[in-house]
């Protein structure tokens, strides 16, 4: 496995224009992260988004970076033809191709829709596996692996994400694993990755520090959020909370994971800091594996 980052990381340093879009490809090998991700938000948010793809994958190139996913929003629920998804999906696709990215990760929803006969996980079944099914065949014509993430709270167990890539059945479909956001529907991330290992394409990490029961409502706007189940989390530098990361990397290693491994920071230290700490943190890991 090797270490990589998500451009996600760094966007508290990018609202406060420490760094620059352009620049993060050579910070992150400058921090020693051999890999990287791009959300569509730093990509799509030029006019031009192939052409921004384009110049990011040359600061890659430059940097020694290999680009190991490109991270898009979805919703298969968006509007009430799924069909519609499905086809701005595969624009996303596109946009990853010219990228340079190995994998593409969507969304599929983050609820069920208001009315109908849809009324639970397993009646949006058809439709989510089915639209998921369309996107993924196309992305491999184009030689671009599809995953899907636990967040959101609607797909962010692992017994659900296990039984919906049994439901898509596309061998170029698999699951981003992030290990610390099994936490946010109070799921013990070792025994989620146990079972999810071997359907992981790809891997990210990040740290919480967890307050069983939640927190006072005098420090709940410190950085504070609410699990599922009513417990508090707060993002921090990686190897600093109470994720059990490089237990859980452990069980990847021996399920045959072999790929990058990027790391995501949204806690409320210093971002450059935090990151350039938990790339100390996350190699060391991945060397004592």
């Amino acid at each position: 496995m090797i270490a990589g980052v998500s451009s996600y990381s760094f966007e508290k340093a990018l609202q406060a224009g420490e760094i620059n879009i352009m620049e993060i490809p050579q910070k992150a090998s400058d921090m020693g992260f051999l890999a990287i991700d791009f959300i569509d938000g730093h990509i799509e948010r030029d006019a031009e988004p192939f052409i921004m793809a384009e110049k990011l994958k040359e600061k890659c190139r430059q940097a020694g970076l290999v680009i190991s996913n490109y991270a898009v929003s979805g919703n298969f629920f968006r509007t009430p033809d799924y069909k519609d998804e499905v086809e701005r999906l595969k624009q996303k696709v596109d946009i990853a191709v010219a990228l340079g990215a190995s994998n593409m990760r969507h969304d599929i929803a983050y609820g069920l829709p208001q009315g109908g006969k849809i009324r639970t996980f397993y009646d949006a079944l058809p439709i989510l596996s089915a639209g998921t099914r369309e996107v993924s065949e196309y992305a491999a014509k184009k030689g671009i692996k599809t995953t899907s993430e636990n967040h959101g709270f609607f797909m962010q167990d692992s017994t659900r994400l296990e039984l919906f890539v049994s439901q898509v059945t596309c061998e170029n479909y698999g699951l981003l694993i992030d290990i610390g956001n099994f936490a946010c529907v109070d799921e013990d991330p070792v025994i989620a990755v146990s079972r999810l290992a071997p359907l992981a394409f790809h891997v990210h990490v990040k740290d919480f520090i967890i307050k069983k029961g939640g927190v006072s409502a005098n420090i709940k706007e410190q950085g504070w959020f609410s699990t599922r189940g009513g417990n508090a989390l707060r993002g921090t530098v990686l190897g600093h909370g109470n994720i059990p990361v490089e237990q859980c990397l452990r069980i990847l290693k021996a399920a045959g994971y072999n790929g990058a491994v990027a790391l995501e920071f949204e806690g409320i230290e210093s971002a450059l800091i935090a990151i350039e700490w938990g790339a100390k943190n996350l190699i060391k890991m991945l060397k004592e594996l």
